[in-house]
């Protein structure tokens, strides 16, 4: 692990696994779907061990293909299953691996708001200046579209219906309206690389 995270108590996926990471991305020859920092075949030796990569869970390479087919083609991805079976390190994994961070995560609960998973406002500047560019502060959701990452949502059962419903339409239509704002400020488009893995415990 590099000197300056030796402080960090638990780093992310992209900073503990970052030299096998910059190992993969040099020897990768395969085809990467539109905004993936690597090939299937390099994600699938990421997560499970190859190619000079150490294996990071045990699961079903099956599993881990259909997963990565479902990121490809995007569309969102649900992990479901027993807790404390693995699903947010290996969305984790998915994530350092695909767009090379891992940390827009949004964790589900009952008192999760929109707000918090869309954007929110600087309300120094929205008093002073109204609603500007500026004044916008972006979550999770809002940045992984601008900037084409992946954002984990952790938990999505536990949230109230409203904030699930939310994702449906920017999952189906990839944009994001943003009614306060006028002009191309007011659409935030996905970009390439831009998807959704959630999950959810089978007991609440």
């Amino acid at each position: 692990m590099p000197q300056q995270t030796a402080a960090i108590q638990r780093p992310p996926a992209e900073i503990a696994y970052r030299e096998e990471l910059d190992a993969l991305r040099r020897t990768d020859k395969g085809p990467r779907p539109p905004g993936w920092a690597l090939s299937l075949r390099a994600v699938k030796s990421f997560v499970l061990g190859g190619d000079g990569a150490s294996a990071k869970l045990v699961a079903s390479p099956a599993l881990i293909e259909r997963a990565m087919v479902t990121l490809a083609t995007s569309r969102a991805l649900l992990l479901i299953g027993e807790p404390g079976t693995a699903k947010s390190f290996l969305s984790e994994l998915l994530a350092a691996a695909i767009g090379a961070d891992s940390t827009l995560t949004i964790q589900g609960g009952a008192s999760l708001t929109e707000d918090q998973i869309k954007y929110g406002w600087n309300y120094a500047l929205l008093v002073s200046e109204g609603p500007s560019r500026r004044a916008l502060v972006p979550a999770p959701l809002h940045r992984g579209m601008s900037d084409g990452k992946i954002v984990r949502f952790e938990e999505i059962t536990r949230c109230p219906l409203e904030v699930q419903d939310t994702l449906l339409s920017i999952l189906s239509d990839r944009v994001m309206a943003v009614p306060e704002l006028s002009g191309e400020d007011g659409m935030v488009f996905a970009r390439d690389g831009f998807n959704v893995i959630a999950t959810a415990n089978r007991r609440l």
